[in-house]
Formats: structure tokens, sequence, C-alpha cells
């Protein structure tokens, strides 16, 4: 699973999506199995077709994502963003993009209910793996123009302001 997982970041949340494979330890798998191995001994699920739902969410995942430097431009010309920081508060605090908002579950149910499902929404986190999820879920509540930051605070850092300090988490 190393290699679909490099070469499509979002894999393992397409397989649990559909077949309800690598979401948790009753479904998980070694980066050492083989993707054939994982879905034979997952209700024999179809290699090809999990070929096929992993490229077609891997397109749809990339067309939720907004590049750091696109992100810059939008800021720029003054385009009206909602933007949203899915981090810790300790990271949030740490550093943060201009104009974020740190997102709580009182600020959540704001959105939910009184925000425009029209305006655009960009969500970030340390590296751009939480922000997708929260993508999916606001779209999945009807917000139309919801991006993930493509790499998170760490590659807008790399790409467009080098003056935001980047850090990495110590893993437990």
């Amino acid at each position: 699973m190393r290699a679909p997982l490099e070469q499509f970041p979002g894999a393992q949340r397409a397989m649990f999506r559909k077949y309800h494979i690598g979401g948790c330890s009753s479904c998980g798998f070694s980066l050492d199995e083989t993707l054939a191995g994982v879905c034979a001994r997952n209700e024999n699920v179809d290699v090809e077709e999990a070929i096929e739902h992993i490229m077609t969410s891997d397109a749809a995942e990339r067309a939720m994502q907004i590049e750091p430097r696109e992100l810059q431009e939008k800021v720029a010309a003054g385009e009206k963003i909602n933007l949203l920081d899915v981090r810790t508060r300790e990271e949030f605090d740490t550093v943060k993009l201009p104009g974020a908002e740190f997102f709580t579950q009182e600020l959540m149910q704001e959105i939910i209910s009184q925000w425009s499902r029209a305006d655009l929404v960009v969500i970030y986190d340390h590296q751009g793996v939480r922000s997708m999820d929260a993508a999916a879920y606001f779209q999945g509540h009807g917000f139309t123009d919801v991006k993930s930051l493509r790499g998170g605070i760490d590659a807008y850092s790399a790409e467009v302001d080098s003056s935001l300090p980047r850090y990495h988490l110590e893993q437990s």
C-alpha cells in the first residue's frame, strides 16, 4: 500500500469511504501489503474497481485544494475569503495566516447556521491532511466553494511567506 498512498495521498480515505477499508484497527492495513492483498482479504473487492475509485477520488480531492500561491493572490486581490484554521489552539497561537479564524465547535455552529454557502471558505491545518476532511464535511453540508490549502500552513510558509515560522510536531 506504500506505493498507492505515495502516488495518491487520499487513497486510504477513498478506500474507507467506499469499502470501509483502512479507517480503523479492524479494517486497517500495513504499508507493506499490496492493494491486491488488501482487496482480497476485504470481501474480494475488485482490484481494478478499487484503482478506478482511488483515481477518481484523487481527482476530486485535487479539485478541493487551493495552492498556497493561489490563496496569496486571492488575498492580495482583496477577495472575500473565510479562512479557517483547524489546528490545535497552541499551533494557532504560535503561527497563523493573517485573517484566519480558529475553528471551534461554536464557530462550526455559526458557520452551518449563518454563513453563506456560496462564499469561498479556505481551510488549513499543518500539512493539509485534516483540512481535507474538514473541507469534505462542509461540502457535504452544501458549501459550494470550500477548499483545503494544499500542504497546509507549512507549504504556505515554504512557498509564499517565509516570515511564518515552520515547525514539526512530535509523534507520540
